[in-house]
């Protein structure tokens, strides 16, 4: 049986930090994220900050088109942990951070940067795209130099991007090599209908090809009027400047995301569902657990 699904809308107002359950030099803003699952979960999305990034292009007006009937979490098992009771394990990941568009990632070992080595490696290990561990480390390689108190971990980056997106790879599209999806990410209109908030459009359609409704957009689906806060200048299709807006915005109000209060409010106020952090908590705890063996040299 077809499932109906969507990808749907964040908040427009950034959490400094979501209540966890007993057992965010840029605007603080909302990430735009979703996950909607089958008859009924619907994703409340918040923003992220950016900085500088590299492989920021691709200017062009992307069509608006309806979603597919599936999306990457559906198919996720949730982990079994109670909300605030641990984090995921820790996976640290190797190189140097690429802060200009023009910059290539990582210390050269005989002739290739690191970080790109890492990602092949932990590619192999986890299934994720190298070219998107590439974003994921390079992110938490920025915010280990800006704000090392975060401790945000590449892994759980990837376990977001594995919900929103799989990694680029949303509705058969591939990610190239320049970080931008063979296709446009662009979520279902958000017009109030049932399951949907409603958000009249904010970028007259620069980003979502929508005059009348917004749309979560991208790899890490931000709405257009958070990325307009949060993104830098750059394009929410890139997976480079999503992936680093999305460690600013989780990492907001000195949130360490390395404690399990800390990553719980993190997560919860990218997207207010414990489902949704649950299944967050098993991709990112999966995928740490499998790299910890990989060494580059």
């Amino acid at each position: 049986m077809r499932r109906l699904v969507s990808l749907g809308a964040r908040h427009e107002e950034a959490t400094e930090a979501a209540e966890v359950p007993v057992a965010g030099t840029r605007p603080t803003k909302t990430l735009s994220l979703t996950v909607l699952v089958r008859l009924g979960i619907v994703a409340v999305v918040l923003g992220v900050a950016a900085g500088g990034i590299w492989f920021a292009g691709w200017l062009g007006t992307p069509a608006a088109g309806p979603t597919t009937t599936d999306i990457p979490a559906l198919d996720i098992p949730e982990a079994d942990v109670q909300p605030g009771a641990a984090a995921p394990v820790g996976a640290t990941v190797v190189g140097e951070p690429a802060t200009q568009p023009s910059s290539r990632p990582g210390t050269e070992t005989g002739g290739r940067p690191v970080l790109s080595i890492w990602a092949d490696r932990v590619s192999a290990v986890t299934g994720i795209p190298a070219r998107a561990l590439i974003a994921y480390g390079n992110a938490e390689l920025q915010l280990r130099e800006s704000q090392p108190g975060c401790r945000i971990s590449w892994a759980t980056l990837a376990g977001i991007g594995r919900i929103e997106s799989n990694h680029g790879q949303y509705a058969g599209a591939v990610l190239r090599d320049n970080g931008y999806p063979s296709k446009p990410i662009i979520g279902v209109p958000l017009d109030g209908s049932p399951g949907v908030r409603s958000i009249p459009d904010t970028d007259h359609g620069a980003l979502d090809g929508d005059p009348n409704y917004d749309h979560a957009v991208g790899p890490m689906q931000f709405v257009p009027s958070t990325w307009a806060k949060w993104g830098g200048g750059y394009d929410p299709q890139q997976i480079d400047a999503a992936a680093l807006a999305a460690a600013k915005y989780l990492c907001a109000g000195g949130r360490d995301m390395s404690s399990a209060q800390g990553w719980w409010s993190g997560v919860l106020s990218y997207n207010n569902s414990v489902d949704y952090a649950r299944k967050v908590f098993g991709v990112a705890d999966s995928y740490a657990k499998a790299a910890q063996g990989v060494r580059v040299s």
